[in-house]
Order: structure tokens, then C-alpha cells, then sequence
């Protein structure tokens, strides 16, 4: 998959916005639900996480890319992703199913989890224990038949009484957590995050299109504590550093690429063609479409 060509979308805060009409949305006391079916052979975008989710496939293929990890999830998968993070997907239908792609995903937010894992009675995972921000894990037969029951919910969505979501979503979780144990540990594990640390954050996210305050949410910081903890670090504002990161790396790929100067532009975390010149010959003395032509000695 390519680094993404799009603006970023914040989900579930958008989903009222990027909703297409073959999904269905269920939101209730807080909580978000979406059942998708679509013919797809390859559709892509970027995605910031506000709120962990849980995402299952029930017919179809779901790529999804978090730096140097990928993950694809099939049928009888499924797939839970940290919140705070932004990641890239791709949408693929399988070719003997017409490119059909059918999935239920869900937004657990923190409370929910702290709900369960009390109902439940579950040990808490020591504040030290780390798990990755995602991982796949297999669906049995059970689990599918109950997933399959869920989607008449999302034909009427306004007959759904207030509270059910929640009600299926815990008893969702709980059949997962009777069958797995790993599941389990992330579930526990998931909702003690603690602040990240601020390198991380950023070269995780360094080529994605995200703001400053998009970055401040992702390390579990306030706007103003995130400049002052990386201005400590980097001796610098993060605004001149990202921003002289993404020159470097885009000069190099100019050189060394055939992409043109609109790919590395966007594959580079700039969302304006013209901005990104004017700041690349600020820095360079040299405009970027000059690396295609020929490059100053």
C-alpha cells in the first residue's frame, strides 16, 4: 500500500461525514457501530483512531498498515487496534466472491472496557506489561453465527432501544474473552495505557498527514505540554523539525525515485502541492521539480 494520498480522517468523529450509503451506523450512549458490505478491488485511505477498535471480516479481505506492520484480515478474523493512532488500509473483496467485502466494526471506548474487565471480575495486566497496538485473532463458528445476528440491528437502526449496543457489544466481548486468552490480556491491558513516549509518537506518525494537536492526542499530552516536552527533547518547535524532517526525506526520494514531485509531496505528510515547493526551495535554494531535471552539484 502507498503512504496515503488523502487527507486523514478522525474516526469515529467522522463517520457521520465519510458514511457512504453502503454502511450502516449504529450510535448510542456514546457508542459507535458500523456494518459495511461493498464490491471493492483495492480502495485505500488513512484513518486516525479516536477510540480502540474491533473489527471483524466477515467476507472479504481488510489490509491494514501501522508503520512497518501488516496485517490482513480475513474471514473468521478479526482485528483489534489501539485508540491514538493513525493507520492505513485497504479495502479488498475476494476475486471468486464478485470482490465482496463484509465487516463489523466496533469503537470500544475507555469506559466500556473498564465496565467489562469490573463485570467481569479480570485481573488487572500490570501497568508495565506492553502489548502491540494491534493484533489479529481467529473467529470461531460461534462467534461468526453472533456477529451474522447483529446485522438486522443495522437495518433499522432507529428502532434499536437505547442501551442495546452496549448490552451486545459486552456480551460480544465477553464470548471472546471465554475462548481467548490472548484476547483477554489485550482487553485488560489496553485501557491502562499510559502517556507515550514523544520519539515514538512522532516517528510513527512522522510521513502521515496529522497536526500538532493530532500528535499532542496520540502521546497523551495537552497541546502545550506536548511543545514544551518536545521542545526538551529536540531542542527545537516540533512544528520546524517535522517540517525540516519531511524536506530531507523528500529530497532524498526525489533523487533517488522516479515518483514525481505531487507522490513525494503527499507520501511525505504535505497535503498542498504549492506549499510544500515553497517550503522545499526555502530550505534548499532550489524549487523540487529541479531534482527531476537535473540536480544542482
Amino acid at each position: 500500500m502507498a503512504a496515503p494520498l488523502s487527507k486523514l480522517k478522525k474516526i469515529p468523529r467522522e463517520l457521520d461525514h465519510t458514511a457512504s450509503h453502503q454502511q450502516k451506523i449504529l450510535r448510542l450512549n456514546g457508542l459507535s457501530a458500523i456494518e459495511s458490505c461493498t464490491r471493492t478491488e483495492g480502495a485505500s485511505g488513512t484513518l486516525f483512531l479516536e477510540d480502540h477498535m474491533l473489527l471483524f471480516v466477515l467476507e472479504g479481505v481488510y489490509t491494514v498498515r501501522f508503520g512497518a506492520e501488516v496485517h490482513s484480515v480475513r474471514k473468521h478474523q478479526m482485528v483489534l487496534i489501539h485508540k491514538s493512532v493513525a493507520i492505513q488500509y485497504e479495502k479488498s473483496g475476494e476475486p471468486n466472491s464478485d470482490y465482496t467485502l463484509n465487516y463489523i466494526m466496533f469503537f470500544l471506548k475507555d469506559d466500556v472496557l473498564r465496565e467489562f474487565i469490573q463485570l467481569g471480575d479480570y485481573p488487572a495486566s500490570s501497568a508495565a506489561d506492553r502489548t502491540a497496538p494491534i493484533s489479529v485473532h481467529p473467529v470461531d463458528d460461534g462467534l461468526f453465527s453472533y456477529l451474522e445476528s447483529l446485522q438486522p440491528y443495522f437495518q433499522e437502526p432507529e428502532r434499536v432501544k437505547d442501551g442495546l449496543v452496549k448490552v451486545k457489544l459486552l456480551e460480544l466481548l465477553f464470548g471472546i474473552a471465554d475462548r481467548n486468552a490472548g484476547f483477554l490480556f489485550e482487553l485488560s491491558q489496553v485501557h491502562r495505557q499510559a502517556r507515550k513516549s514523544i520519539a515514538d509518537v512522532v516517528d510513527a506518525n512522522l510521513y502521515n498527514p496529522v497536526t500538532l494537536q493530532d500528535l499532542a492526542y496520540l502521546s497523551g499530552r495537552s497541546l502545550s505540554a506536548f511543545k514544551r516536552d518536545f521542545k526538551a527533547i529536540y531542542n527545537t518547535s516540533p512544528l520546524q523539525w517535522i517540517r525540516n524532517a519531511r524536506l530531507d526525506q523528500a529530497k532524498d526520494m526525489l533523487a533517488r525515485s522516479s515518483l514525481s514531485v505531487t507522490e513525494v509531496c503527499f507520501r511525505t505528510g504535505f497535503e498542498n502541492v504549492s506549499h510544500f515547493s515553497k517550503a522545499f526551495k526555502l530550505k534548499f535554494g532550489f524549487p523540487p521539480s529541479a531534482l527531476k531535471q537535473s540536480p544542482p552539484s
